[in-house]
Parts: structure tokens; C-alpha cells; sequence
């Protein structure tokens, strides 16, 4: 195999894992490095992951790499939030049209299967233990370290896909010109377990993400196929509710009890994971460029950390697998055409999901619960069935289809401006299906000007 066929990977997460795989189906010899034990001899450990949404674009990497079918066997639909109100209440929000979904995955589970299935290529060799130091620009080599001796790995090609924090990405850095900003948001997370009833059903609906807004914080829950949920407090580091003020067990029973006590029942060993499970960090990472001289490039998380908030992490990366491999379906092995068009495009939409994850964010803590919200969410649905080709709601916009984000996120103030004035037709909030009249009179104003450019 010619020399152009060789590939190195930092990183044997969701991202590099599935990345290999893809290069593995097009000839490439590809070694990935990765810090970690393989979790396929000890089991995923968890603490520290968020259960994942996917949704149509992770779908379509995963397709592409042939094994979206196998993936499905491990993912458990939600067609809607379940908000747990205040007063004990429920009130399911559909997430998009009838039979639209996003899926619950464990994150170890799914990234376990990726790795199997990409070491079931010849091609692909994953070295574990192997922490990365950074690379040689010159001679394009990964170096690494494994129980304290270092090596140096030379290939044509380098993908950093070694998360948040990258290693890769830390090279870069020294380079001139290297744009980077990181941004932690004042809440962290702490991971909990719902188990299973005790005939191994699910104790709360399965098909459904589960969430108690309250305000300034909230607990989600997601669905897992043995019965059990992944429930993740967010919640301010500091400040009168916060992580600080939860020193002790009594601390946080008398928490719990207050502000989701329809969960508590279902928190059997909430004390002890509390104090067990690390509080981990929220960061938003933006830099640019993604690559150095078309041989070595970010993707994923090191390339574009964002919030979990619209549950894009994860699909946003295996997206960039997809444009990747894509722009090899029309480029052949001309990398430097393919990086350059990568690189060109691909940045605006990682920072304009960054935003969009950090205003989903507020949506879910503080507006799912409030009349107005609910109601433009009436509305949206009502205008997105009524005109399909003309109105796409910006949730339906990033997660039921493959428009780039950055469109998603230039329609986000202009819909704003639209239920503005939609929300204010006298009368609305008592009956809003008697003004259908008025409200699709508005729409076609809205949507000649936005044909327009007014």
C-alpha cells in the first residue's frame, strides 16, 4: 500500500473511532492512539458521561459506516420531553412531527461497539495506554508515551480527535495565526442512577427525556435498555442553590426533597453516588484554524467542544466523519482539497453550535415550563405541518435534518421576531386555533420578507 494510504488517529472516542472505521472502508491503514485502558477488557466505567441523544446526523455517519443497524439495537427512542413540573405535574412536549424521534444511547456502550467494529478491519490497529504528548509538525509524527517511555508514530496524515482537552490541538496552539477560546459555563454535573423497578422495567416513561426544570438548575433522565435511567443534576458551582452547599448527606436529601421529590422514590443510592461521582466541568471550546498545512487535523470535540444542551456533541462530530468522507466521495485522495473545503465550511457551523447549545441550555432550565413557550410550541408544530416547505421549527432544523447549523442558528432571532408578533394577536393566549386566520397572516409576511432579505 502506497504511503498516501496510511492514516494516525489521537484519540479512540466516538469521533476517532468511527473515523477509523470510515478510513478503514476506503484502503487506509490506520493506527489509533488513546490514552485510556481498552474498556472492552474492564467495561465502561461510568461517573463522568451523559447518556447521549442521537439524531438524524449521527444517524447518517453511522449509516455510512455500515453498522447504523447494530447501533439501533442499542438505542431506545424518545419522541418527546416529559417536564416534571413544580407542583407534581407531567406534560409531554413532542419533539418534532408524529413519529419523530431522538434515541438514548449509553456512551460506553456505543463507543465499545465502534471500536469493535473497527477493529474487525485488518487495517486498523488501536493501541491503548498510549497517552499523547503533541506532534512533530515537521516530521508529522505523533508522539506518545506509554508507561513512561516515549515514541514518536509518523504517517501523511494526523487527526486529532482527542477530545475537549487535545493534546493534538495543544500543538497547534504555538503555531502562528492559531485562534483559540474557552469558555465554562458556572454550572457543573453530577451523574446519578435511576435503576430498574423491580420486575427490570423502567420506573418512570422510557420514551421520553425526562426533565425538572427549575429555573436556575435542573435533573434530567434518560432512558437505558436494562430499565434503568442515566439522571444528570445541572447545577450552579457556587451561589445560594449550588454544588457548595452540598456539603453533606442531610444537604442533599433536604435538596432533593424539595426541588424534585417525584425523584426521590426512584434515587435508592442518591447520597452515596452523589458523593461518589466526580462534579464535571461544562465547557465551550472555539479555535481556527481545525488543521497544519493539510496533514494534520482536529475534529470532534477538538476541534469544537460545545454544551450537551441540544445533544449535538456527539452527532456534530460523527458529522464531521460525514462531510469528510463525503468530500472524499468528490475529491478523491486529494487531502489538501478536502481539508481546505473542510476547513472552509465546517468552523462556522461548530461555533454556530456552540451557540445554539448554550441558548438550549435556558430553554430547557427556564422556559419548558413556562405557558408562553408552550404555546409558540403549538404554533410551530400547527405552521410546520401547515407549511412544511416553508417553515421548519429550529429544533426540527438541527435535529431532524442536515441543514448546517449555521443556518439553524441565522433562523433562531428571525423566528424570535415572527412569535413576537404572532404572540401578540389580542386574544391569542385564550384560544389560539380561532386566530389561525391572523397567525398565517403574519406568517406570509414573515416569510415573504425572509424570502426578501427585509
Amino acid at each position: 500500500m502506497s504511503e498516501t494510504k496510511k492514516a494516525i488517529i489521537s484519540g479512540a472516542g466516538l469521533v476517532g473511532s468511527l473515523w477509523a472505521l470510515l478510513l478503514a472502508r476506503r484502503g487506509y491503514e490506520v493506527d489509533v492512539f488513546e490514552r485510556r485502558d481498552d474498556g472492552r477488557k474492564r467495561g465502561f466505567i461510568g461517573g463522568r458521561s451523559i447518556n447521549l441523544a442521537l439524531s438524524d446526523r449521527g444517524w447518517r455517519a453511522l449509516e455510512k459506516a455500515g453498522i447504523r443497524q447494530q447501533i439501533e439495537a442499542m438505542a431506545i427512542p424518545m419522541y418527546g420531553r416529559m417536564i416534571h413540573n413544580d407542583d407534581g405535574s407531567l406534560a409531554f412536549q413532542p419533539y418534532g412531527l408524529e413519529g419523530q424521534a431522538i434515541y438514548s444511547v449509553s456512551r460506553g456502550g456505543l463507543n465499545l461497539a465502534l471500536i469493535d467494529a473497527a477493529e474487525q478491519h485488518e487495517r486498523v490497529r488501536f493501541h491503548f495506554r498510549e497517552k499523547t504528548l503533541g506532534v512533530d509538525l515537521e516530521q508529522n509524527a505523533l508522539l506518545t508515551e506509554r508507561d513512561g517511555t516515549r515514541q514518536r508514530h509518523e504517517a501523511p496524515l494526523i487527526f486529532g480527535a482527542d477530545g475537549a482537552f487535545s493534546a493534538v490541538r495543544g500543538t497547534l496552539m504555538k503555531t502562528p495565526r492559531f485562534n483559540y477560546c474557552q469558555d465554562y459555563l458556572e454550572h457543573g454535573y453530577k451523574e446519578l442512577t435511576m435503576p430498574p423497578a423491580a420486575d427490570g422495567s423502567h420506573r418512570l416513561e422510557p420514551n421520553a427525556l425526562h426533565i425538572w426544570p427549575r429555573h436556575q438548575f435542573m435533573l434530567i433522565a434518560l432512558p437505558n435498555r436494562d430499565g434503568s435511567f442515566t439522571c444528570t443534576l445541572f447545577l450552579p458551582f457556587e451561589g445560594e442553590v449550588s454544588f457548595q452547599q452540598l456539603q453533606h448527606e442531610r444537604d442533599v436529601r433536604i435538596f432533593f426533597d424539595k426541588y424534585f421529590p417525584d425523584a426521590v422514590p426512584h434515587l435508592p443510592a442518591l447520597t452515596e453516588e452523589f458523593f461518589e461521582n466526580p462534579t464535571g466541568t461544562l465547557v465551550t471550546i472555539r479555535c481556527r484554524p481545525w488543521h497544519y498545512r493539510h496533514r494534520v487535523l482536529l475534529i470532534g470535540d477538538a476541534a469544537h467542544a460545545i454544551v450537551p444542551f441540544y445533544g449535538q456533541g456527539m452527532n456534530a462530530g460523527f458529522e464531521d466523519c460525514s462531510i469528510l468522507d463525503d468530500l472524499l466521495d468528490s475529491h478523491g485522495d486529494d487531502w489538501q482539497t478536502v481539508i481546505e473545503q473542510f476547513n472552509a465550511t465546517r468552523i462556522r457551523d461548530g461555533h454556530a453550535i456552540a451557540d445554539l447549545a448554550l441558548r438550549n441550555f435556558v430553554e430547557m432550565r427556564d422556559r419548558v415550563a413556562d405557558p408562553r413557550f408552550l404555546l409558540r410550541k403549538q404554533i410551530e408544530k400547527y405552521l410546520h405541518e401547515r407549511f412544511p416547505d416553508r417553515f421548519i421549527p429550529i429544533y426540527s432544523m438541527v435535529t431532524f435534518s442536515h441543514r448546517p447549523y449555521h443556518q439553524a442558528l441565522e433562523q433562531w432571532e428571525s423566528q424570535d421576531r415572527l412569535f413576537d408578533e404572532i404572540l401578540a394577536i389580542p386574544g391569542i393566549e385564550d384560544d389560539w386555533e380561532a386566530h389561525t386566520d391572523e397567525i398565517e397572516a403574519v406568517f406570509a409576511r414573515w416569510a415573504e420578507a425572509t424570502q426578501t432579505g427585509d
